[in-house]
């Protein structure tokens, strides 16, 4: 079986931007939620739709992949599901190893997406003494002594960081020093990697955080809109204009 450690994306020699590679599994998601109800072939419109991008963007996209769907037919979905799934590395073995197996790390541990994505579990790594042995989803964690070891063993390129802020770095660096090359950061501090290193970050309270902003900027529109939600501004458009609708009662002398 295929690793990591000798097959890599084809994505990038191929020239496909990064905003592409990012919606990519957006309409792998929708196309496989079509594939499981048995829909044959879906448009580029109801596809966007799904995926949440406009049709324009969709096509653009595809267009990087070689596939232009047919017209008035639109496109093959389980064959779209194979093309995205191989252009995103998706059709091989990817073993991951997560290190800090606290709440998150753990609960990362027992998601079943992974598998069904392509990506094996391949180790738990954690630097409590009292953890080393414990089974979490059925896999034992190990000591972080172990790290390069696990990696080399397992022929893992990449990485997922769950451990406190204060100890991400080092473990960054430890993981790059074995061979990983790409890494999902979960702890809340920006990671320094060298050239040649791919990492995402995910930030659950800065997520929060913009949550926060769109909720407060929706109480406030509510707020200045007291009759019947039509902003003021609106309201004085709509008092200015005459019995027609587009010309002011009352011009200005």
């Amino acid at each position: 079986m295929a690793t990591g450690r000798t097959h890599r994306p084809a994505t990038r020699s191929r020239g496909i931007p990064e905003a592409t590679v990012a919606r990519l599994p957006l309409y792998l998601r929708a196309l496989t939620a079509l594939s499981e109800r048995s829909v044959p072939t879906v448009s580029s419109e109801e596809l966007a739709a799904a995926a949440g991008v406009n049709s324009a963007k969709l096509r653009k996209d595809f267009s990087y992949l070689g596939s232009y769907g047919t017209r008035g037919v639109g496109y093959d979905v389980e064959y779209l599901v194979y093309q995205i799934s191989r252009e995103l590395g998706l059709t091989q073995d990817w073993p991951v190893v997560i290190v800090g197996i606290g709440n998150l790390g753990a609960a990362l541990a027992n998601y079943g997406g992974f598998a069904s994505r392509g990506f094996r579990v391949a180790a738990l790594i954690d630097a409590d003494p009292a953890l080393t042995g414990r089974a979490v989803a059925g896999i034992p964690v190990q000591h972080t002594d172990d790290l390069e070891k696990i990696i080399q063993e397992n022929g893992v390129s990449i990485g997922v960081i769950a451990t406190p802020a204060g100890a991400a770095q080092q473990v960054c660096e430890r993981l790059v020093a074995a061979g990983v090359t790409s890494i999902l950061n979960f702890a809340p501090t920006v990671l320094s990697v060298p050239d040649g290193v791919d990492v995402r970050k995910v930030d659950l309270s800065i997520e929060l955080q913009i949550l926060a902003f769109h909720e407060q900027r929706k109480a406030g529109e509510e707020a200045a809109t007291p009759d019947g939600g039509v902003p003021a501004a609106a309201r004085k458009q709509s008092a200015d204009k005459g019995p027609d609708g587009d010309v002011p009662a009352v011009m200005p002398a």
